[in-house]
């Protein structure tokens, strides 16, 4: 027998494996995060001029220090309020100028993780269904909400450190050429040394970081997973071996996490090494020099100066750090914004439509399967008709019903709803033809109302008179907010029963002209069932009704069956018909004994 294709499945794409493509430029990496705060390049004007007031302040200090030793001291000392008074005023510009830069980053930060988070949140809502088969739920929701925050966090501080520093060795070295230039060309000497210690820290940290996130990934996934698995694995005593699953993953991000912290640390000793030859060769030149070329208080300015040199330059080589680590997780949020495509819809729009839908020659093949799905299907359905699908798993009924809304892509072949083909349709409003009901119901964390009303403006007595025809009526009176209460965590504190008919009331709002029952009863027990059918009928009334149904209670009230089998059609008829053909449906009716499920 031919395996079956798990119908649940979305999507007809299958991702190929990419030729690994060169690593791109810091530059080039960096500018990907522009477009996102372009609307706040006046804070970057705030940020830059604070900033070069701020650097400007640097060489004051050893400044202060050549007239202080040479002329302090001696007979012709200046007033002592001098250096305090000088002193306080420095440090009062370079404080008030450090603030403004820090609320113009803030502004800048916030504004890009605003920016980035929208675009990726609206990706999500428009993204062709395949995305949804190869990213799970934790690694969307971690780039939106996580790597988002953490990479611009980083950059934004990295870069105006960048600049920062950058200004002030500018402006130190200036100073140092004023003092000596001799000396000056000694410590730049350092120059080539940093870039290169910069450039191989920047590829060692951003390859680890790129690791790094990638089992950030795995390792919530795993959490995931246990968490939505939490009763599958305690029934099959699973605990020990889910442990050993996250004690790997999480060891793993361990040593790429050490990697790095050892990458980082062997920055810095090798930048005081630098530091140190060169200050120990300007020692022994200017000791040479002293006693035609430099004060006291010169070589005391030249050497505090020179000492000052370090710290930035320290910064400077350890900005590669989050600079690597926030690109890495800026990254994977600009790769699902920009190469992920958009669904694509037609032009063609009606309000309502009458609910003729035909599939002509019509195949569906999912992402490595080794059969279609469907495979040259043709079926009519006319308007307020109500069919069942009936079939064995994986016959074909759930992709049929995905097919309608273009939730899939045919591969070949029509559907055609009103005459139309479905591909020029506008997607909003061939989804507005149809309500869907299934055994999976997902319900928001909010009120009832918002709920029922999902996507629509909330009419209170719309929603009320929804919620009693899917006989909701006494429970909402039972409730101290009625329809204003909040439903919790998809709704987990109602009864299965009490969830389905929720999502019947929201059908019922919709008053779609189409309507999908993908197994809307199946996981019931006898009492809730009863109510829900009683809802569903409702529901079914004056509408195009699809049925995905096992329960013979709701197949032969069906118009017409439609029996599927290894995604072909194998029957056509009424219930009672295909029984007195002795076909496919008879023997699964025969097989459940003309009661129960029919499979």
């Amino acid at each position: 027998m031919i395996p079956a294709v798990p119908e649940a499945s979305v999507g007809t794409a299958a991702p190929v494996p990419a030729t690994p493509a060169p690593t791109p430029s810091l530059v080039s990496r960096i500018r990907r995060v522009f477009p996102y705060i372009a609307s706040v390049r006046r804070y970057w004007v705030v940020v830059l001029l604070a900033t070069v007031i701020g650097a400007a302040t640097e060489p004051a200090v050893p400044a202060l220090m050549k007239p202080l030793l040479d002329k302090g001291f001696g007979a012709q000392a200046f007033s002592p309020w001098l250096v305090p008074a000088f002193l306080l005023l420095l440090f009062g510009i370079r404080g008030l100028s450090g603030f403004i830069a820090d609320v113009a980053l803030a502004k800048i930060a916030n504004e890009g993780m605003v920016q980035v988070r929208r675009a990726l949140f609206g990706r999500l809502l428009d993204a062709r269904m395949e995305m949804f088969a190869k990213e799970s739920a934790s690694s969307l929701s971690n780039s939106i909400v996580q790597e988002v925050q953490t990479g611009f966090s980083l950059i934004v501080n990295a870069l105006t450190a960048l600049v920062k520093d950058s200004l002030a060795l500018v402006a130190l070295l200036g100073y140092l050429l004023y003092i000596n230039w001799q000396l000056t060309l000694i410590v730049g000497f350092m120059a080539p040394a940093v870039a290169w210690l910069m450039r191989t820290a920047s590829r060692r940290l951003y390859g680890l970081a790129k690791s790094s996130q990638a089992a950030t990934i795995d390792l919530a996934y795993a959490v995931e997973e246990n968490v939505l698995a939490n009763r599958v694995v305690r029934l099959h005593e699973a605990q020990e071996v889910q442990a050993g699953r996250f004690d790997k993953l999480s060891l793993q991000l361990r040593r790429l996490a050490m990697k790095s912290a050892v990458a980082q640390a062997l920055i810095t000793p090798t930048m005081h090494m630098l530091a140190a030859a060169a200050l120990s060769v300007v020692i022994c030149i200017a000791l040479w020099q002293s006693g035609d070329h430099m004060t006291v208080g010169s070589f005391a300015s030249f050497v505090a100066a020179m000492l000052m040199l370090i710290a930035p330059t320290k910064r400077l080589s350890e900005a590669t750090s989050p600079i690597a680590r926030g690109l890495a997780a800026l990254e994977r949020s600009f790769d699902l914004v920009e190469h992920s495509p958009r669904e694509q819809g037609g032009t063609f729009a009606v309000d309502r439509a009458q609910g003729q839908i035909e599939l002509r020659n019509v195949s569906v093949q999912y992402a490595g399967a080794n059969r279609d799905a469907l495979a040259d299907f043709w079926l009519d359905i006319q308007p307020g008709e109500t069919l069942a699908l009936v079939g064995p798993s994986g016959s074909g009924k759930t992709t049929l019903a995905n097919l309608l809304p273009r939730f899939v892509q045919p591969t070949g072949g029509q559907v055609l709803l009103d005459g139309h083909d479905i591909a020029g349709w506008d997607l909003r409003a061939l989804r507005r033809q149809f309500a869907m009901v299934s055994q999976d119901v997902v319900m928001f964390n909010d009120t009832l109302a918002a709920n029922v009303a999902l996507g629509a403006q909330v009419d209170r007595a719309r929603v009320q008179q929804s919620l009693e025809a899917a006989n909701l009526g006494p429970l909402v009176a039972q409730l101290p907010q009625g329809i204003d209460s909040p439903v919790g965590h998809n709704a987990t504190a109602l009864s299965g029963g009490q969830r389905q008919r929720l999502a019947i009331a929201r059908a019922l709002y919709k008053d779609a002209p189409i309507l999908i029952l993908d197994e809307a009863t199946s996981a019931l027990d006898t009492e809730s069932e009863r109510a829900v059918q009683e809802a569903l009928r409702r529901l079914m009334a004056g509408r195009t009704t699809i049925i995905i149904a096992h329960r013979l209670s709701t197949i032969e009230h069906a118009d017409r069956v439609a029996v599927l089998d290894h995604g072909r059609l194998a029957e056509l008829g009424t219930h009672a018909q295909l029984l007195a053909s002795g076909g496919l449906y008879a023997r699964l009716h025969a097989l459940h004994g003309g009661e129960g499920l029919l499979e």
